[in-house]
């Protein structure tokens, strides 16, 4: 090492007892130490990173060079001895302990006693002992075995066998034994049948009936416990069985296809007169080659009876019959329940005439007198049969003719999907309410999406066919609005199936309202409450879409167009009043769950006060657009006839009286101008409760507060009137405040300057200042924290410095040896190019 580079740390005082470190120090020694302390540590771990085995020899000592061979092997023997001592060998106290010579037991091997000892000697050293070699090898005595003497003759006739001769032996006994238990088992058959004989010959003797009480007594057995019972009926119970998997929804529309056009057919049939049964007949059946008609009966009897009329055969039945039976084959005379009891007269009088037929085969050998009176009698019997068999054809004809109108009268049960809007229509017209639901719901179920390809589209046009059948039924003069409720529900589920299209079709109808209300305004300079229609879609809105969203692509715009409804829209006639409560009802019902604020309801309702008020009155107080302080149109609700205040009753008031209200007495006209106003109060008492969460609920209410209580004239108002008016302001001044009022955060007092200076107690000159013992343990701990984290990025940097060195050299290493096989490679090439270039130099040359 240089002198010149050796670092020494002076210091400029000793202090007595302070040891010093590091005071001398060789540049390199501890960056050498640590490159080989990573090289042992991280090195390591880099190389093992991504390898999941890894064997680690546990083996005591094998890898400590200071413990010698002796000592390792007996420490390791101490180790096993530790081991498999427990607490089960404490007490065993016979047990000897099992000594070993490299892993054999030195007690076994103390009882060879006939081991060759390879470096003796003697004149037999080369040759193997004959016990030995049969211990060790299984035999070899008659290859290597000792010269014998003449005294030894008698112990070689003792010899061991040879092997074949022991196989042939184990042969010949396991023959010997087979064929002894073969003897053995024929034998014991010959005494089971012998025995068989005997008990034969014996049991007839013994054979006696044994009497029934010693039957009963036999018979009787222990009654079960209530234990036993139980089990018993656990045994029997119905144990549960796996149900049947939910069908898909292609699968139920497959299904209940299947089953309309099943539906359809049988309608059709009895529309057209035929028969099932008689149609199955008719069908033929396939018969094989080798069918002898073995199964053959004859159904129904073709024979015809034979009849006489005037001494001739009566052949006009004959024709009568075939004729019927050609016009009405597919008619059956034994279909209906109705004709039960004429098929049993047929029956009785067939089995009549068999009877008559029986007696006349009888009775060949009788007299001809008795044979032409027994035809005599079968000819009026004819008569009544063919009669009363004319007679029920026709009423089968009639029944069937029934049955023909009744079918034809019957909705089909299969529908196509209209493919215009008049089509629609002429569907639906001259139908009654449950008969146009069936006409929808077998248009869906006929023409699910999954069924065919284009069904999806046909029925995104069937919701806009729909909607505007409902506009149309609310134009009428006389709306039908019992329809239009029971419509609403064909028109969810196709919303249901179809959110996108249902939601443009609405779109589209608001689209059309908010351009006719805006060219009104461009106009007449100001707008009217919509039709009938207009508030059904309002209302058909809220029925299908969420009304809670915070953005929606239909509520939303519908929202703005009902709160413009209510500031544009003048207030001229008492159908603009309905109108305007109604979308206020609609309001209420729009935000009942989202409980937004909306002016323009709150508005409305305090316009709807103010027309209620006598002029005199409507003053004090401020009225937003579209109501006016002054006007013809003030006092529209005001009811001043005392007669009309004191018949009128509370009543709802529907939606289609605004169509009937030109045709109204002036009476009926006073009672809906009090329904309006005790409306209005409802409205206000609901809207109370909707908005009492809110901060600004008393400054929102504080308008119709007072008009209630200062202005509104309660006391000329019925009792029942009286009533919702004070619920009414009940509701709004039981109301506790639930907020605190908005103030100004008030500002910290700044405190005054102070001249006194703050003195603070210094320990020591350059220290830091001190404090209690706690805040110095407390600091120290941040530095010693400090220190720490920097000497520990200092370390994790030095370790990333040493694995990226590790890995450029991998990398170098990679290159140097890629670029070395790319040398070589073009060498041997180059070398063949040569020698290619020298054998075609030789070529040109010969």
């Amino acid at each position: 090492s240089n002198p010149f580079e050796v670092k020494v740390n002076k210091q400029k005082f000793n202090i007595l007892g302070r040891k010093t470190k590091n005071d001398v120090g060789l540049p390199g020694v501890s960056r050498s130490k640590a490159i080989k302390k990573r090289t042992q540590t991280l090195l390591k771990e880099y190389k093992e990173k991504e390898k999941s085995n890894v064997f680690k020899d546990k083996r005591f000592g094998e890898y400590n060079t200071k413990i010698s061979p002796e000592e390792k092997m007996i420490k390791r023997f101490t180790l096993e001895r530790q081991q498999n001592f427990g607490k089960n060998n404490i007490y065993n106290l016979n047990e000897d302990e099992e000594l070993t010579h490299y892993g054999q037991s030195l007690a076994e091997i103390e009882k060879l006693n006939d081991i060759v000892d390879s470096g003796s000697d003697t004149e037999e050293g080369g040759t193997l002992s004959a016990e030995l070699t049969a211990a060790h090898f299984g035999g070899g005595g008659g290859l290597l075995r000792k010269k014998v003497s003449g005294d030894q003759e008698a112990e070689e006739e003792e010899k061991p066998k040879s092997r074949k001769e022991l196989i042939e032996e184990l042969i010949a006994k396991s023959k010997q034994e087979k064929q002894e238990r073969q003897t053995q088992r024929e034998s014991a058959l010959e005494l089971t049948e012998k025995l068989d004989n005997d008990w034969k010959e014996i049991q007839t003797l013994l054979v006696r009936k044994t009497p029934k009480s010693e039957k009963k007594d036999k018979e009787e057995k222990p009654k079960p416990d209530e234990y036993d019972m139980i089990v018993r009926e656990l045994g029997f119970e119905m144990k549960a069985k796996p149900s049947d998997r939910m069908k898909t929804e292609e699968e139920l529309a497959k299904e209940e296809q299947a089953r309309l056009q099943k539906l359809e057919a049988d309608r059709l049939r009895r529309m057209r007169g035929i028969d099932e049964k008689e149609e199955a007949k008719k069908k033929p059946k396939h018969i094989s080659a080798d069918d002898l008609a073995d199964g053959f009966i004859l159904d129904e009897d073709d024979r015809r009876m034979l009849s006489y009329k005037d001494g001739k055969i009566n052949i006009e039945n004959e024709e009568e019959e075939e004729e019927e039976a050609d016009g009405n084959e597919e008619i059956n005379d034994n279909e209906e329940e109705g004709e039960e009891e004429d098929n049993d007269h047929e029956e009785d009088s067939d089995e009549e005439s068999d009877a008559e037929n029986e007696e006349g085969v009888d009775e060949d050998n009788h007299s001809d007198l008795e044979s032409d009176l027994g035809s005599e009698e079968e000819g009026t019997g004819n008569k009544e049969q063919n009669q009363e068999s004319c007679e029920n054809k026709s009423q089968n004809m009639e029944e069937q003719d029934q049955k023909m109108e009744a079918a034809k009268s019957e909705l089909p049960y299969t529908f196509a999907v209209p493919e215009s809007y008049e089509k629609f229509k002429s569907l639906l017209t001259g139908r009654t309410i449950e008969q146009q639901l069936i006409i929808l719901e077998r248009i869906q179920k006929c023409n699910h999406p999954s069924l065919a390809v284009g069904n999806k589209a046909k029925l995104e046009k069937l919701f806009g066919f729909l909607l505007e059948y409902i506009g149309e039924l609310a134009t009428l003069d006389l709306p039908e609005l019992k329809t239009i409720d029971r419509l609403v529900l064909p028109l969810y589920n196709l919303c249901q199936m179809f959110p996108e299209s249902a939601s443009d079709s609405m779109k589209f109808v608001l689209r059309d309202a908010v351009h006719d209300m805006e060219e009104m305004i461009e106009v007449k300079g100001r707008a009217t409450f919509p039709g009938l229609d207009t508030l059904i879609y309002l209302k058909i809105t809220s029925l299908l879409f969420p009304t809670s969203d915070f953005w929606h692509p239909v509520v939303t715009p519908t929202f703005v167009y009902m709160s413009l409804l209510l500031t544009k829209c003048r207030i001229t006639t008492l159908q603009d009043v309905v109108k305007g409560l109604f979308i206020c009802c609609l309001f209420l019902e729009y935000v009942s769950l989202s409980r937004r604020f909306v002016p323009e309801l709150i508005n409305f309702l305090l316009g709807i006060l103010h027309i209620s008020l006598p002029k005199k009155q409507a003053q004090g107080y401020t009225v937003v657009h579209p109501f006016t302080p002054v006007g013809k149109n003030l006092e529209l609700l005001l009811v001043s006839d005392k007669k009309d205040l004191e018949t009128w009753q509370k009543q709802n008031l529907p939606l289609s009286i605004v169509t009937r209200l030109k045709e109204m007495s002036r009476t009926e006209m006073n009672h809906i101008r009090l329904s309006c106003l005790a409306l209005c109060f409802d409205l206000i008492k609901k809207c109370a409760a909707l908005y009492e969460s809110l901060s600004s609920f008393h400054e929102i209410m504080h308008p119709v507060r007072i008009l209630l209580t200062q202005h509104v004239p309660v006391s000329e108002y019925p009792e029942q009137m009286q009533e919702w008016y004070n619920s009414a302001l009940g509701e709004l001044e039981n109301k506790v405040k639930h907020y605190t009022p908005l103030v100004c955060e008030k500002k910290k007092p700044e405190p005054l300057k102070q001249y006194t200076p703050k003195i603070v107690k210094v320990l020591e000159f350059g220290r830091k200042l001190g404090g209690s013992k706690k805040e110095q343990e407390r600091k120290r701990l941040i530095h010693k924290h400090k220190r720490e984290l920097k000497g520990a990025i200092r370390e994790i940097r030095k370790d990333n410095q040493f694995l990226a060195r590790l890995q450029l050299e991998e990398i170098m290493e990679r290159d140097a040896a890629r670029k070395r096989k790319v040398k070589e490679l073009l060498g041997s090439l180059a070398t063949q190019e040569g020698e290619w270039k020298a054998m075609k130099r030789k070529k040109r040359k010969n």
